[in-house]
């Protein structure tokens, strides 16, 4: 898929004012070899792929969210940088801007972008606005059919499709799970699927050690 630094930034623009503007202009790309081009097909469905992995943050990000205590939900790591309650209203308000670029999806009702990483510093809050925020990108994904991946998207770029737009949203969510679970270790929290993966592994440990008679 050709990006252009326009698209990127268009993206992110909508999701900051929620008004988009488009633009006929590209950046250029080198020129490429039409016969080095990859015709090959696709070795697997970007529709059951990006479901498994948004599912899979979905559940890191809420798991790692109850992990950490309520107090620590306005720490922030310095001054001007998004506190923790910031950076979880930030995932889940990019969650619902996100599956609206795709033509024929319906916003989520009521939902504001201004404001929103501010709105509530509550832990029991913004655990419930995490869980519906991946649900709603969730079942936007299952709507489409793997052929909508494909589906141009004219307005948002002259070789925009609506893969694009979730393969976006993925990526944003890898970007800042990353950044989640260094504010967690900051605070001297283990993620816990971290600490599952520990337990287990003792667990194996001590059952394949010797038995003492």
């Amino acid at each position: 898929m050709k990006k252009s630094l326009l698209f990127a930034s268009a993206i992110a623009l909508l999701l900051a004012s929620q008004a988009f503007a488009g633009s006929d202009k590209r950046s250029s790309h080198p020129s490429v070899n039409a016969a080095s081009e990859d015709k090959t097909p696709p070795s697997y469905d970007m529709k059951p792929q990006s479901l498994l992995d948004l599912q899979d943050m979905h559940k890191k990000m809420v798991s790692l969210a109850a992990a950490i205590p309520a107090e620590k939900f306005t720490w922030r790591p310095e001054p001007g940088v998004r506190s923790i309650s910031e950076l979880f209203l930030h995932v889940s308000g990019a969650n619902y801007g996100y599956p609206p670029l795709i033509s024929g999806t319906t916003p989520v009702p009521g939902f504001k972008a201004e404001g929103f990483e501010t709105s509530t510093t509550d832990k029991a809050k913004i655990i419930e606005q995490l869980n519906q925020s991946f649900s709603y990108a969730e079942a936007a994904i299952q709507s489409m059919s793997n052929a909508d991946f494909a589906k141009p998207e004219k307005k948002l770029g002259p070789d925009a499709n609506d893969g694009d737009v979730i393969y976006l949203m993925i990526v944003h969510n890898h970007e800042h799970l990353g950044q989640t679970i260094a504010y967690a270790r900051l605070n001297g929290v283990t993620p816990p699927w971290t600490e599952e993966a520990q337990r287990k592994a003792k667990a194996d440990k001590d059952a394949a050690a010797p038995k003492r008679d």
